[in-house]
Order: C-alpha cells, then structure tokens, then sequence
C-alpha cells in the first residue's frame, strides 16, 4: 500500500494553502449553474431531476462525513456498514451499488474492481461547495456506470486568507482533527485540507482509523486559469462480517482512494471550451481473519488514467454540446489477475428552446467503446415546458446500460465464482415530473420508470454449487418522488422546513433458478423530515428524521440533532445521532449504532 502517497503530498505541497467557507444563498440557488450536464444550465432551467445541497445545508445538516448528508434525500440509499463514511454503498432509486456513479467536479470515478469503493473517494465536508444529485439514467451524459443517477460534488472556489482547526471527540472512543488552510494570492489559490478520525468501533472488530489529504489550486487565474485537485485518503478498519456471515471470521480491511486532476475552462467568443486531464487511483486489501493474513488475503490496485475534451457552442439556434472522453483503465489483483481496459465516449446533444423559450427540447446521444465489450449507444431526451414563471413539467427517457464489474467477470472464492461470459446490464427508463418554486417556498414531484434487463446476480441450481455471477434478472422498477421546503423567519432568524419522500416498487420477473444471492431489499418507503433554525444570535440548530421501509418489510425511523455556538473566533458543536435508541440495520444486515454523541471545537485564524 502507499505507492502514490508520496507522489499526492508532494503534489499537495507544492501547490500552498487554502480554505473558504462560502455557501450558496437558499434565495439564489435557480441561478446556480448545474455543473453536472455537458451543456451548463442555470438550475431553474434544467429539465431533469437534480437536487442541489448547498455547503449551508451540509453546515446544518448534523452529519460530520458525505455518506450521512446524502441520507436524508429521499430516493437515495446509503448503506453504510460503519460509522464516520469508513463504508458505505450508494444506491438511487432502487438500482444497485454499482450502478451509481460518484464523479467530482465532473470527473468520472467509477471503480473497475466494485462499486463497494464507490464512496471511499467521497471529500471531506469542508472542501465541498454544493453536492449535485442527478436522478434517472445519466448514461447518456456520463456513459455506463450512470445506470439508476450519479452524484456530483463540486469543490469550492471562493478561498479567502483563513486557517481553520477543529477536533471532534465522542462516542466509542471517536477522536479527530482537521485543519483547513487558505490563501488567496495574486495570480493564484489554494486550498488545504488534513484530517483524521479514529475509533475503537461501536461493536466488535470495528475500529477504524481514516485519513484525508486534499488540496485544490487554481493557477494563473488573471488569463487563462488552470484547477489542479490533489485528494488522498487512507482508511484502515475492522470490517467484521461486512461481506460475510461467518461468525469465525474476523475481517480487515485498507483502502487508498486517489485523485489528482488538472482542467480549465477557455470562453471564446460563442465556444466554451473544457479540456481536461486525470489519474485514478485505488488499493485495496482485504484480510478474512484480521491475525492472520496467510488465511484468506484478497490485494486489488486499479488505475484510471483519463483525458477529455468538451465542447459547448450558443447559437441562435440553441446550445450544443458535443465532446470526447478517453480513458485506460487496468487492474492488478491477486484474485482477479492482471487486466486492462480501453475505454472511449463521444457524445452530442443539442438544447433547443422554443415558444418564447417556454419549452425546451434537449435530443442527444453518447456512444461508447470499451475494448472488452466493444460499441454501445445511449440516446436520450429531455423536454421541458414553462406553465409560468413559478411552475415547470419536464420528462425525459433514455437508454443506459453498466458493463461489468472485474469481481463480477472474475472474482473467486471457496463459494464464489465469476463469469467472464457477462454481458452489459441494459435499461430503458422515463420520468415525468414538476417543479414549483416561488419566493421562500419550493416543490416537485416525479414519477419514474425503469425496465431493466440482464442484471446480474449470483444463483446456482443446488446448495452444494458455487455461487455464479449470471444475467439472469429482468426488473421494472417504478415509483415517484416528492419534495418540499419552506424558508421564514422567528424574530428576524431564519428557519427552514423540508420533506422529501419516495415510493418504489420493483417487479421481479420469474427466476428459472433454486438459488439467488440477491434478494431486491430497495426502499419501498422513505420519508426524510428536516427543521434548520435558529432563535438567538450565536446559536443555530438542527433536527433529522428518517423513514424507511424497506422491500423485504423491515422498518425503522432515526432522529438526528446538533447544535452549534458561534463564539468568535471559537465555535463549538454537538451532534446526537441516533437520539432515541433505534435499533435498526441498513440492509446487509449489520446492527447499526445506537444513540451516540460527537462534540467539536473549532478555532478560526482571520
């Protein structure tokens, strides 16, 4: 392990300091450009189903790491089998955990080995400017892996001349630091940040220790500015019975998730030009009994080198967009051997507004290449129509399909076996929807389908048989989504209200088969319920609630708080997860912790 660590704080080193703690006005929020589609749009005018968490929400969320900010938005799935984000699966809208795709500031960080590594490239709270939620097949903007929706983090961009240093102590003997550091110089930013969270675990074997290195510099910003993100994390953890049942197990697990990227962004005259280059890089090593390695040791390091170039142009004719992405991807793994792949995409789309700019009409498609399962197209459109100046319907459909996993093809184990016969999983799915949004008060509401086919699962005909990965599964899943939030003041304090709640239901068809490993366990039900508000001047609060039934009938409901005292330049926080003792599990059956406290201390340098 550790082969690009010195390669990323070098890197991290030599690009200075930085921190920001800019947020996005709720008020002003239509005019944020969603940064996550190929042609840049104003948040107002886009006919999609995207959900954008401002760097205010995350500040009042009472959630310290990703994975617990995006759970309380109804439609998406975190199944974490630990505390503090050290595991956690992403699912949307009912698909699986490889079928949702994580980028950041647009770049596409699917992992070639297994979804599970999804979220360990996740970024620290402090460096996020908003996170982009974008539901329904997204192939056609992002290619394969944007199977069910992607999430999108964009990094912030205001730095100003700050230091931050805050630790964190709680529940199961929880301890950590960070330290966000800033500068804003003349032809230059940068930004900082380093962290660290440890635990003894809150059951047996499930200790953790979680490091994060991330920088972000723009350099010669006066001309033609240059971003160059540095993001490093290192986590090593307890993982009893994360992926087994085995109670004579004893499972261990390190992950290093890596990134380092460079991009800009030219306007010239009616063009926008985005180029950009990026190397993924991920280790992992996984122990079935923690004391001894010789037993059972799985070791997996993949890279992702990736270049792309994006066009847009504003006619009188509308938008266009059109671009190419090229990647090399390859993985050596002492399970699933040494393999390499080449991956290219082409896409074109064109926004047409019409009627006074009250309906819009965006026909495009994507066409793929990988060098292991040749040429795949995904056509799509969106359309979209004004009813007036607060309400908009849209609906979009589109192809999208995932092309398998390397543990899929060719993982192995004493029950488990690969199949390097796969073929792509494929979905066609539509969404119908509207958004209302006036002055402080916002809603939508959207139904969706999605028939899929060839999803693959692990059967077999007999007991005594290894599990086979197999397309074997025909699913339509249907459902809808609904979402409110109200802004007002108490005294001149603001305050905010929101609801968001989904509705799935998947449709099985018949499996010919004994066995299957994979039991459908979506939300059928998920309720979200938060209430942001503040009554005195240095104190503001918050208040979670969560929701869920689950497909198989299990049901639970969480209630989360924190409260933060703003005494300048300290500031102190609480956060109560958990508060009335819920036993509950998150769908692979591991207990999840019961009530539990974190309390932190910062202190700000101006």
């Amino acid at each position: 392990m550790g082969s690009i660590k010195k390669t990323l704080l070098i890197s991290m080193l030599a690009a200075g300091f930085c921190f920001g703690q800019d947020s996005i006005p709720e008020n002003i929020l239509d005019e944020v450009v969603v940064t996550s589609a190929r042609i840049d749009l104003p948040f107002a005018q886009d006919s999609r189903s995207i959900v954008v968490i401002s760097s205010d929400d995350i500040l009042q969320s009472a959630a310290t790491n990703m994975a617990d900010v995006l759970q309380q938005f109804a439609g998406v799935d975190i199944r974490r089998r630990g505390t503090d984000g050290t595991q956690a699966d992403l699912y949307i809208r009912g698909g699986g955990f490889d079928q949702t795709l994580l980028l950041v500031d647009g770049i596409k960080l699917e992992d070639s080995q297994t979804g599970h590594h999804t979220m360990n490239m996740a970024l620290p709270l402090a460096v996020i400017e908003r996170i982009e939620i974008i539901k329904g097949p997204a192939a056609r903007v992002f290619g394969q892996n944007a199977f069910t929706g992607a999430i999108n983090i964009v990094t912030k961009t205001n730095f100003s001349n700050t230091t931050a240093v805050r630790i964190n102590a709680g529940s199961y003997n929880r301890k950590g630091f960070e330290v966000n550091v800033g500068t804003s110089l003349n032809n230059s930013d940068h930004l900082i940040h380093v962290s660290r969270n440890l635990s003894e675990g809150y059951r047996l074997n499930t200790d953790f220790d979680n490091q994060h290195y991330f920088v972000k510099s723009t350099f010669n910003k006066k001309k033609l500015p240059i971003d160059m993100i540095a993001s490093f994390a290192d986590r090593k953890f307890g993982a009893q019975n994360f992926y087994t049942n085995n109670p004579t197990f004893f499972e261990y697990e390190e992950t290093e998730a890596g990134l380092i990227s460079f991009q800009s962004k030219l306007n010239k005259g009616n063009f926008i030009f985005k180029p950009r280059l990026y190397w993924r890089h991920h280790e992992d090593i996984f122990l079935l009994r923690r004391e001894d390695p010789s037993f059972y040791r799985n070791l997996h390091i993949t890279n992702k080198v990736g270049a792309d170039f994006h066009v847009s142009y504003i006619s009188k004719y509308g938008v266009s967009g059109f671009g190419v992405d090229l990647a090399k991807v390859n993985i050596s793994s002492n399970n699933l051997g040494k393999r390499d792949r080449f991956m290219s995409n082409l896409f074109l789309e064109h926004r047409f507004a019409l009627l006074d700019e009250k309906l819009d009409v965006t026909p495009g498609v994507a066409v793929n290449y990988f060098s292991d399962f040749k040429f795949h197209a995904f056509p799509g459109i969106d359309i979209g129509y004004a009813l007036g100046d607060h309400l908009k319907m849209y609906g979009n459909l589109g192809y999208t399909y995932r092309i398998p996993t390397y543990t899929d093809l060719f993982y192995s184990d004493p029950v488990t076996l690969g199949n390097a016969d796969l073929e792509p999983e494929e979905a066609i799915a539509q969404e119908l929807g509207v958004k209302f949004s006036r002055n402080s008060f916002n809603a939508g509401l959207a139904f969706f389908n999605r028939d899929s086919k060839k999803i693959i699962d692990y059967v077999k005909e007999n007991e005594e048989d290894l599990w086979q990965a197999t397309n074997i599964r025909n699913l339509n899943t249907k459902g809808l989504e609904a979402n409110a939030d109200y802004q007002f003041k108490i005294n001149d304090y603001p305050q905010k209200l929101a609801l968001t709640y989904a509705f799935i239901e998947d449709d099985v068809k018949l499996l010919n088969v004994n066995f299957s490993r994979y039991s459908i366990n979506s939300f059928k039900h998920h309720l979200t319920a938060t209430y942001r508000s503040q009554f005195f001047k240095n104190i503001r609060q918050s208040i979670v609630y969560k929701y869920a039934e689950r497909a198989v009938g299990e049901s639970y409901g969480v209630l989360d708080a924190s409260l933060t005292c703003n005494l300048q330049p300290f500031e102190i926080s609480v956060t109560a997860n958990n508060i009335f003792n819920t036993e509950y599990f998150e769908g692979n059956g591991i207990p999840m912790p019961r009530s539990n406290v974190m309390f932190g201390l910062s202190y700000i340098f101006r």
